[in-house]
């Protein structure tokens, strides 16, 4: 009998006009990334609601990605700055949910950093899974 494998359930809220071009670009490139990862196009990372980040831990993801465009890149002038200051808040909250901040991650890539999100992926793919399954989720 093969014993199964746990593998990360990630989801990647990613900015449309900057880091959604960057994954395309990662495939398109044929970069090697892991399939634990499902994206989740948004006009601007400063549009990705707190909420949303909350209710996909209690639905099951183990790590949460936020992607947007570089600071000063930005399609709708300064909203990542925004992301930026909502993302340390929550990094907060979750820990005080008990769980491991490292769960959550923000990345600015470009969409000609097809690279980047390629590594991105990679990493996050690999710390998730050292921590292990989140405590929170329908399952657990």
């Amino acid at each position: 009998m093969a014993i199964e494998r746990w593998e990360p359930k990630i989801l990647a809220f990613c900015c449309n006009w900057c880091s959604y071009a960057g994954a395309d670009v990662a495939g398109v490139e044929r970069r090697q990334m892991p399939p634990s990862f499902r994206i989740i196009r948004v006009m601007c990372s400063g549009s990705v609601d707190p909420c949303w980040v909350l209710e996909a831990f209690l639905e099951g993801a183990d790590g949460v990605l936020i992607t947007g465009c570089h600071p000063g890149e930005c399609h709708y002038l300064n909203t990542n700055y925004h992301t930026a200051r909502r993302y340390r808040l929550l990094r907060i909250f979750i820990e005080e949910l008990g769980l491991e901040p490292d769960r959550l991650r923000l990345e600015w890539i470009s969409a000609t950093e097809g690279i980047k999100f390629a590594e991105v992926i990679r990493d996050m793919t690999e710390k998730i899974r050292a921590l292990g399954p989140s405590r929170l989720g329908p399952e657990r």
